[in-house]
């Protein structure tokens, strides 16, 4: 698979391009000090804290809590499995509550239409 092909799937399960340039970054080179990502990168710290905090509250990127820390991601397996599962539940979600979001959508159309 192709380091682009990667790129569009991570892409399209709600990664920005930025952020799932960092997760491919620190999946093969990992453990890395923010600056180094951000030199290996080509990005400032400034634009990468944000990205490695919004990988960090997906799951996907970690830290060891020491100074300076040192940023790890999960393998690209589990990063999928990860992925799945979100995406199990979401259905699962959205199959219990079908009839009930169904009534409440008929309810807002047609007050919106009289």
């Amino acid at each position: 698979m192709s380091l682009e092909r990667v790129l569009k799937i991570l892409v399209s399960l709600g990664f920005t391009s930025t952020e799932a340039k960092v997760y491919i970054y620190l999946a093969k080179m990992d453990p890395q000090k923010a600056k180094d990502i951000a030199a290996g990168l080509r990005i400032t710290k400034q634009q990468l804290y944000p990205i490695l905090n919004n990988l960090q509250k997906k799951g996907v990127v970690d830290n060891n809590s020491k100074h300076p820390a040192l940023f790890s991601a999960l393998t690209f397996e589990k990063l999928l499995d990860l992925q799945v599962k979100k995406n199990v539940n979401q259905a699962q979600i959205i199959k219990e509550t079908k009839d009930e979001l169904l009534e409440s959508w008929q309810n807002i159309t047609s007050t919106n239409n009289t």
